[in-house]
């Protein structure tokens, strides 16, 4: 069949390009080997949420009584706990699945792969194998967890992110190898639970894309929660031939030997890019990526790519917005290129991280002089109310014109808060426009416009 579209991939990058590109009139296949919805729906973003909200609920119980509420005989069920995650996951790829029809986008079931003369080729699971034909053909085929020589994944004791939400039984003890936002989301739910869990980080700092300040504040919650963390730590080699595991590894002050049962590797992802037809095509790779132009188009004419293949953060949020563009850009529109610098991260740990914009040591670097202002939960009276006053927001404002360089929040619900953020720096929005915007009282959301008036002299609650 003849498509004006195919897309390789339904990850958020490969379904959200389908479902535009159905909406702007174009006709539209997309090929998937596995489940709608890709990694972010069936083994990332989703089910990782709900499993750190059993984690979250576990610990409001637990601490029932700082609220004046009595419970006994709590327990965490990890097996229903991993059902919740996985009949989540499954909804979500349903409703994926409803959308693909709602939008009259044809799901071709299988391993897609590009060919000369704007071709897809689909191996099916039963051995078929059939030629598609489009004008333009988007590769969206994601990314997968990263394997290094001494940390060989298993799959039953050295594990990546998927084997950590389906395992069988809750493990007494574990190793998590990185501490990005993969890392410190499982160590965050297991520890939750009860498993006895060390971080091993071979950077200095805890989530080292943050900034300094937001690692530390982490690196002090987590040590609270009774989690082990090592930085400037390197795994030497790993040792399953007993019933666990011996993890060794190298410290600053010399070798050590940690036992444990599992070992989860969170050392970040590899691009699919393997058995795609670049090659064959020609697409220029570079340094592991798909190389593209500002609308995701390749060296060759009629083919894209977006998503974790291509340049720029691996995030569901970044692949969805490619997705939109190169659409419409194919359609005929005229869409802005994205900004990564106005990108917002989230990591869901307890407490949580988000951030947009240049770190205070990115934006000194680059050369501005700059106002920093900071406001402790500790002085927010919701964050009093609702007992949860770990962490902070740090904004920084180039000193000059007032320009809002970026954000740093840690702590309860700042995932929800950072969209204001990236609005802000998206309209132009400076400092002292912050600082005059009434913000509702009380909320968690106050802390930013504190945070405003502290960098220009002005807060009030502190």
């Amino acid at each position: 069949m003849n498509y004006d579209i195919i897309i390789i991939g339904s990850g958020p990058g490969g379904y959200v390009a389908a479902i535009r590109a159905s909406q702007l009139g174009l006709k539209v296949a997309v090929v998937e080997r596995e489940s709608l919805g890709g990694v972010c729906l069936n083994w990332g973003c989703i089910p990782t949420k709900a499993l750190l909200k059993s984690a979250n609920v576990f610990e409001y119980i637990s601490h029932a009584s700082d609220y004046g509420i009595n419970v006994s005989d709590a327990s965490a069920d990890f097996g229903a706990m991993i059902k919740r995650s996985r009949g989540v996951a499954d909804g979500m790829s349903k409703g994926v699945q409803f959308l693909m029809k709602k939008n009259k986008i044809d799901v071709i079931t299988g391993t897609g792969k590009v060919k000369k003369g704007g071709t897809v080729v689909v191996n099916g699971s039963d051995g078929s194998e059939k030629e598609y034909s489009a004008k333009h053909i988007i590769l969206a085929t994601g990314g997968r967890s990263r394997e290094l020589p001494n940390l060989k994944q298993d799959g039953k004791k050295v594990i990546g992110y998927r084997q950590a939400m389906v395992l069988a039984q809750q493990p007494k003890s574990m190793v998590i190898v990185g501490s990005g936002a993969i890392g410190v989301e499982f160590a965050y739910f297991y520890n939750a639970i009860g498993t006895k869990v060390t971080i091993v980080e071979y950077l200095d700092n805890i989530v080292p894309v943050e900034d300094e300040d937001i690692s530390k504040q982490l690196l002090r919650s987590f040590k609270k929660s009774g989690i082990n963390v090592m930085t400037g730590t390197n795994v030497e080699s790993i040792d399953t031939a007993g019933n666990g595991c011996k993890v060794l590894v190298k410290t600053a002050v010399g070798n050590e030997t940690i036992e444990c049962d599992i070992v989860l590797s969170a050392i970040g992802y590899s691009p699919n890019i393997e058995n795609i037809g670049l090659e064959e095509v020609g697409i220029i790779v570079e340094k592991g990526r798909v190389q593209v132009d500002d609308f995701y188009k390749t060296n060759i004419e009629g083919i894209y790519a977006i998503g974790d293949i291509v340049k720029g953060q691996a995030l569901a949020h970044v692949a969805s917005a490619e997705g939109i563009i190169c659409v419409e850009k194919i359609a005929g529109h005229h869409p802005e290129a994205l900004n990564y610098n106005n990108i917002p991260g989230c990591t869901y740990c307890s407490p949580e991280i988000a951030s947009v914009g240049y770190t205070e040591k990115a934006a000194k670097e680059a050369g501005y002089e700059i106002k920093v202002g900071k406001f402790p939960f500790s002085a927010s009276g919701k964050a009093s109310a609702a007992g949860v006053k770990d962490g902070f927001v740090k904004v920084i404002f180039d000193a000059k014109y007032g320009e809002f360089l970026g954000a740093h929040m840690i702590g309860a619900n700042v995932t929800e808060m950072i969209a204001e953020v990236v609005v802000a720096r998206k309209l132009e929005t400076t400092g002292m426009d912050i600082v005059k915007t009434v913000h509702p009282h009380p909320t968690m959301s106050e802390a930013i416009m504190e945070a405003a008036a502290d960098a220009y002299g002005e807060v009030i609650h502190l």
